[in-house]
């Protein structure tokens, strides 16, 4: 077997070659590369010198350009052990240019992090299976139904009654929308009886709730399902008007917004995963019946996770402690750092279980074909950036158009917001103590703060850093403690 010991790189030198099997021919198909070392070792005698201005190291652009080719050649040409040997020698220069390390402040967000991605992932397994493990040796099996399923739970029927007449409104809405149509109604007229069949939609639920002593999921899944139909009816009657509009301001014969009152769109809209009405959308040719049950049956995991996160560990640290506003100061801190953790896992949960997969999962069933139910809310830089389309579509840009400052609009978007969180949580709770509400409204200010430090620093990082500290430790569990602590004491009142 032929071998080649290591060439001398000088002028004048050749490759000695030792053994039989190599003819003539390989020696000349070698000259060519032995002529590009000796430019490589002549680059490498100059690549560390000074310049006049002293501005540090330089480089021969064509000797760096002659010795990067005859790295090329080799590799690409025969990829060998003697080629490497030709390319990877010591004399050839191994610091060609300016480079960053990978963790550096200008490199890192330009960087593959897989690798601590997977260790995060390890990390956090092995830290969460270990508290799994220690709590159900300190407390036990918690799993117990009464605070979602009581005893008085099937006899729920007000609230399921309730559910099942809430498409009224939309329909009420269709025929009103039908009856302009026709003329027999006035512009001025049309939106009272909106309003009004909008606003009925929400009280009538909140009153049957009210009025009923249900279980807390009960309650809470009327609300939710009441909040959601207010939406769509808002939706559809703006939609509409704005149709109305523009039908109205084009020119016969040109091409504009056609307005025609469907009862075939209404149904599709109110039953698709989506607030925004609109009179036909992006449809996919076939329903995937497999995947439908694969994301089924990830919801029924990631939901009784959830589950098992509230019984397990939000339940007895929050049971175990005391009113935020009545506790000594570092006690409630301790209480709040203890609970942001399992919250924010429940929060997580539940966004993942909802937003994704039971909405994919209902996209999937209608054919529905716009699947951005979310954007990267996680990356968000600002506290505004995680803002629902339905709330720029139909609350900000309109007040905009309305020459309402942007500050203002801004605000006016909080407060829908914040008066439909407390609904969601305060009417099942039967309790009004408007902490959702303040919740929401406090971020408010926060957009500004967040700005003001996203323009000074120029860095992605710090408010993002300032949202997620927000999300999982100032707002959710210190309101998790104070809704806690307020029922308690109302059913400790009652009995």
């Amino acid at each position: 077997m032929a071998m080649f010991e290591s060439p001398e790189i000088s002028g004048s030198s050749t490759a000695t070659v030792i053994g039989t099997s190599r003819s003539e021919s390989d020696l000349n198909h070698f000259a060519p590369r032995r002529r590009a070392v000796n430019n490589a070792v002549d680059a490498g005698t100059r690549v560390v010198e000074r310049n006049n201005s002293g501005n540090g190291e330089t480089v021969d652009a064509r000797d760096r350009m002659e010795s990067a080719n005859f790295s090329r050649e080799n590799v690409n040409e025969n990829p060998t052990n003697s080629d490497t040997r030709f390319t990877y020698r010591p004399s050839v220069p191994a610091h060609w240019r300016i480079k960053e390390s990978p963790l550096s402040s200008d490199n890192i967000f330009q960087q593959s992090h897989a690798g601590l991605f997977n260790l995060c992932v390890v990390v956090l397994v092995a830290v969460n299976s270990r508290l799994i493990i220690e709590n159900l040796m300190k407390y036990g099996w918690l799993i117990r139904t009464g605070f979602w399923f009581s005893s008085r739970s099937l006899r729920d029927w007000p609230l399921f009654m309730c559910c099942l007449s809430l498409p009224i409104f939309p329909i009420a809405a269709f025929v009103v929308e039908k009856l302009l149509q026709q003329n027999q109604i006035s512009e001025r007229t049309l939106i009272l009886l909106h309003i009004l069949i909008s606003t009925l939609a929400v009280l009538y639920p909140v009153v049957v709730i009210l009025r009923c002593d249900s279980a807390f999921l009960s309650g809470i899944a009327l609300m939710l399902f009441a909040c959601i139909v207010w939406l769509k009816l808002v939706s559809y009657a703006h939609t509409n008007s704005d149709m109305r509009s523009v039908a109205k301001s084009t020119e016969k014969g040109s091409e504009g917004c056609m307005y025609n009152v469907s009862f075939r769109s209404l149904a599709y809209f109110m039953a698709a995963p989506t607030l925004c009405y609109q009179t036909s959308y992006p449809r996919t040719a076939s329903i995937r019946k497999n995947w439908v049950v694969r994301q089924f049956i990830k919801l029924i995991i990631f939901t009784g996770l959830m589950g098992f996160i509230i019984e397990q560990y939000i339940n007895p640290i929050v049971q175990n402690s005391q009113h935020p506003l009545k506790a000594n100061f570092l006690y409630a801190i301790e209480r709040i750092l203890k609970l942001s953790v399992p919250n924010t896992y429940v929060w997580l949960c539940m966004f993942y279980s909802f937003f994704h997969l039971w909405l994919n999962i209902l996209a999937e069933l209608l054919r529905f074909g716009d699947r951005e139910f979310y954007k990267d809310w996680w990356n968000a830089k600002t506290v505004e950036e995680p803002v629902h389309k339905w709330m720029v579509r139909h609350i900000y840009l309109p007040c905009l158009r309305n020459g309402i400052p942007k500050g203002v609009a801004i605000l006016i978007a909080f407060l829908v917001s914040a008066i439909f969180h407390e609904l969601c949580i305060a009417v099942p709770c039967h309790l009004f103590k408007l902490w959702a509400f303040f919740g929401i409204m406090f971020q408010a200010p926060l957009v500004l703060i967040t700005s003001y430090l996203q323009n000074k620093f120029q860095s992605s990082m710090v408010g993002n850093m300032i949202f997620w500290f927000i999300f999982c430790i100032l707002g959710q569990p210190t309101c998790v403690l104070l809704y806690y602590h307020d029922l308690m004491n109302r059913k400790g009142s009652a009995d």
